[in-house]
């Protein structure tokens, strides 16, 4: 029997998760909670075998959630359950413990098919959670240790920033205008999750991009 429990804070959800597996004769629901602070105190006393965990929750952050979930059980299995679909969400879902990451308006098979598949300790994302996670990643495990995919645009513009050139002289040699440049420059900033070019350059290094 795999014990599962539901964190949302939203009855019409927790109700239409347990109409998908009441039937499903090992799945059992043993807890709906509606909050962060009744999950830390459910699970001192319990160990459910998947946490359903709503990624917005009123009290707290999921994301945070996740990561205290995951420090005081190695072994509890975490799917994320939002309606957001966001590669940097996701990314750090994962980062923080989690298994797996479902949208709210999943089917039914879905949900049985990421229980299982987290249950043989394998990584689970919806369809569409994939998709836009591989929009910026080559691979599920790389989006976890955040090591995007440069485009061939994005990768001549980060080697003639390393060259020392600026916005100018980079649209000058690659026939751009400096406003493209300085777009393309925003969303390397975006991409490797830095705050200047100096930044960048740094992160760009650790991860080999150059």
């Amino acid at each position: 029997m795999i014990k599962l429990i539901i964190v949302d804070d939203h009855p019409l959800v927790s109700g239409g998760v347990a109409m998908m597996v009441k039937d499903v004769s090992y799945l059992q629901i043993t807890a709906s909670l509606h909050t962060g602070k009744q999950t830390i105190e459910y699970l001192k006393t319990a160990t459910p075998d998947v946490i359903l965990l709503d990624i917005n929750l009123p009290d707290t952050d999921g994301l945070s959630l996740c990561e205290t979930i995951r420090k005081n059980n190695k072994q509890v299995k975490i799917i994320g359950l939002t309606s957001t679909n966001e590669a940097g969400i996701i990314t750090q879902f994962l980062a923080k413990g989690g298994n797996g990451y479902l949208l709210k308006n999943m089917e039914r098979d879905e949900l049985l098919t990421a229980i299982d598949e987290v249950m043989d300790n394998k990584i689970f994302l919806s369809k569409s959670a994939n998709q836009k996670l591989l929009e910026q990643f080559k691979t599920v495990s790389e989006a976890i240790h955040n090591i995007p995919v440069l485009t061939r645009r994005e990768k001549e513009i980060i080697a003639l920033l390393h060259e020392g050139l600026n916005g100018p002289q980079i649209a000058e040699k690659l026939f751009l205008s400096p406003y493209t440049v300085e777009t393309h420059r925003k969303n390397l900033m975006q991409k490797l999750n830095a705050n200047n070019t100096q930044q960048l350059l740094k992160v760009a290094t650790q991860h080999k991009l150059l």
